[in-house]
């Protein structure tokens, strides 16, 4: 596959990880992505593409893209053969300034960008992205829509130092700490986190402190799970394998079997490290 990526141009690297082209055959038909500290937009420039936001709901077709707050729990994705998009990393917080909705009212709830933006607008940026000139200038376009639908959002400089605070600790922080510090109640700021990110402090925490758990496993060499578990925090390594079928619906041991075959069946490939083969 095609994977062309940059961090955009200030004030959007506050909100966006980096902007993304990707085109190309899909290494695996469907995807697990495991819940991380972060949120995604998505222009699709092929066929549907399918997601499942649980097992517990019913795949669905997102035909011009799709947009994802921050997940609680994993999510499966399909990629068309041949897929062709443009898209957006985005920080836990970095959606808000784009959404017309609370954050919450996306939790664990994915919508097309035509839900967001509106069917005549993704229209034509959809024209333009496909009629671009290569993988640079479809990121110039994407950058320069973002640039235009930029918000004043109350509340962001609060939720983006605490949220960053919370991540620089690996989750491992009291929530309590940080609204005193910030001179704020606990209920106002978890009311923050619920509008702009969709979750509380606390399940940010839990999200960073698996997440960084999860980046830091080389599933090529051997895994003293004892020892991660400790280090990451955790009262004991069965409360480690408990958030860890919470957050992916796999033990530890699983995953990394699963992880090894992505790396055995797709050495170096663009989209080793975070997403899972689901088949």
């Amino acid at each position: 596959m095609e994977y062309v990526s940059r961090v955009p141009r200030p004030p959007l690297d506050g909100l966006i990880d980096d902007l993304y082209y990707l085109e190309g055959v899909p290494p695996y038909a469907r995807l697990t992505l495991p819940p991380m500290p972060g949120a995604l937009l998505i222009v699709n420039l092929g066929a549907p593409f399918r997601i499942r936001a649980g097992a517990d709901i019913e795949t669905a077709e997102y035909v011009d893209g799709c947009v994802v707050t921050m997940p609680t729990r994993a999510f499966e994705f399909g990629y068309p053969v041949p897929t062709r998009s443009v898209g957006v990393h985005v920080k836990a917080w970095g959606l808000a300034p784009f959404l017309p909705m609370p954050a919450a009212e996306l939790c664990d709830r994915p919508v097309t960008i035509e839900q967001v933006w509106g069917r005549a607008a993704v229209a034509e940026l959809r024209d333009r992205l496909a009629a671009a000139d290569g993988p640079d200038e479809m990121l110039t376009l994407l950058e320069d829509e973002l640039m235009r639908r930029l918000s004043e959002t109350a509340g962001l400089g609060l939720v983006s130092h605490t949220s960053s605070l919370i991540w620089a600790t690996g989750g491992a922080v009291a929530i309590g700490d940080l609204s005193a510090a910030a001179g704020v109640s606990s209920t106002h700021l978890a009311q923050r986190f619920k509008e702009l990110i969709g979750v509380t402090p606390k399940r940010l925490a839990r999200t960073c402190r698996f997440a960084a758990t999860v980046l830091s496993i080389d599933p090529a060499g051997p895994v003293d799970w004892g020892e991660l578990a400790g280090g990451a925090g955790y009262f004991d390594q069965a409360h480690f394998g408990h958030e860890f079928r919470a957050f992916t619906g796999l033990t530890p041991t699983r995953y990394v079997e699963i992880r090894r075959r992505f790396l055995r069946e797709h050495p170096g490939h663009a989209l080793e490290g975070w997403p899972l083969p689901a088949d």
